[in-house]
């Protein structure tokens, strides 16, 4: 068996954490370091929800694991060259790398990306995955270069299923296993110095952040994309949105059905119905 590398991992929650490092482990790499990615840019606030995340990140790192919050690029950097990482492993963190931080590990960074690369680059695959109603997706595990998501691939699958009701949960306990098959792909390749294959770029797609519109609904839409339209928002757990007109009232939309259901039957643009099952009013700005 070759050396173990000693890892560093860059990730957003228990989940990818747990799952890199039985992939990393049971490998026979040995992970030195996890960071918590708690903002969406360098230097940016916090998420809202970091606090939560990072109680919750501590229930999955080993004893004796380090944990760390790094507010900047520059502060990740200075804490990456103190572990001397052969290798880092991204899963789920939205900065762009430069240069400088992708040299630090002798073996360069490696990400997780849920699409079927080079489809849904960028930094909300998923969510544009839901938003466009396609009934799978998937996960590739590629080298990092200082764009978003285009260097070559050392391992990918497709197939996992987006239910009609997913949920971060659910999606996790379909995909989760596959990413750790082909994290130990991947770490197989990288230890025996594999380039990875290069990505057919022609064939590129962006998946950026959801835009400000997208948080109201418009009737006028057709019923299957207001529908993929509050099932994004739910599976984002968005607390305000989408808004809707509704009767006269402006409503947050929880929950609807493409099927006949008990709740408020709307005629959308594309003159389908759309039963609304799961709303609540907004309370009016004094």
């Amino acid at each position: 068996m070759s050396i173990p590398l000693r890892i560093c991992v860059i990730s957003s929650g228990p989940d990818e954490f747990s799952t890199i490092h039985a992939a990393c482990s049971d490998s026979g790499h040995l992970p030195v370091a996890y960071f918590h990615g708690r903002s969406l840019r360098s230097g940016g606030p916090d998420l809202d929800d970091a606090g939560e995340t990072t109680a919750a990140i501590l229930g999955a790192v080993p004893r004796g694991m380090d944990l760390l919050l790094p507010g900047s690029v520059e502060g990740l950097a200075r804490a990456l060259e103190s572990y001397r990482p052969d290798l880092v492993i991204v899963f789920g963190f939205a900065w762009r790398l430069p240069r400088s931080v992708l040299d630090i590990p002798r073996h360069g960074v490696i990400n997780v990306h849920v699409s079927m690369l080079p489809g849904y680059r960028g930094p909300a695959p998923l969510l544009w995955a839901i938003r466009n109603g396609d009934r799978t997706g998937g996960v590739t595990v590629h080298r990092m270069d200082e764009d978003f998501d285009t260097g070559n691939i050392l391992a990918q699958k497709g197939g996992i299923p987006l239910t009609d009701d997913i949920t971060w949960s659910s999606y996790c306990a379909d995909a989760m296993p596959v990413t750790y098959e082909l994290l130990r792909t991947a770490l197989a390749r990288v230890a025996a110095g594999d380039p990875g294959d290069p990505q057919e770029h022609s064939a590129a797609s962006y998946a950026g952040f959801m835009e400000e519109d997208f948080a109201r609904i418009r009737w006028s839409d057709e019923a299957r994309t207001i529908h993929n339209q509050v099932r994004t928002h739910r599976f984002m757990r968005s607390r305000e949105h989408p808004v809707a007109e509704v009767d006269g009232a402006r409503r947050v939309v929880k929950r609807t059905s493409l099927e006949p259901a008990e709740g408020l039957r709307v005629v959308c643009g594309d003159g389908e119905p759309l039963w609304i099952t799961e709303s609540f009013q907004v309370p009016d700005v004094p």
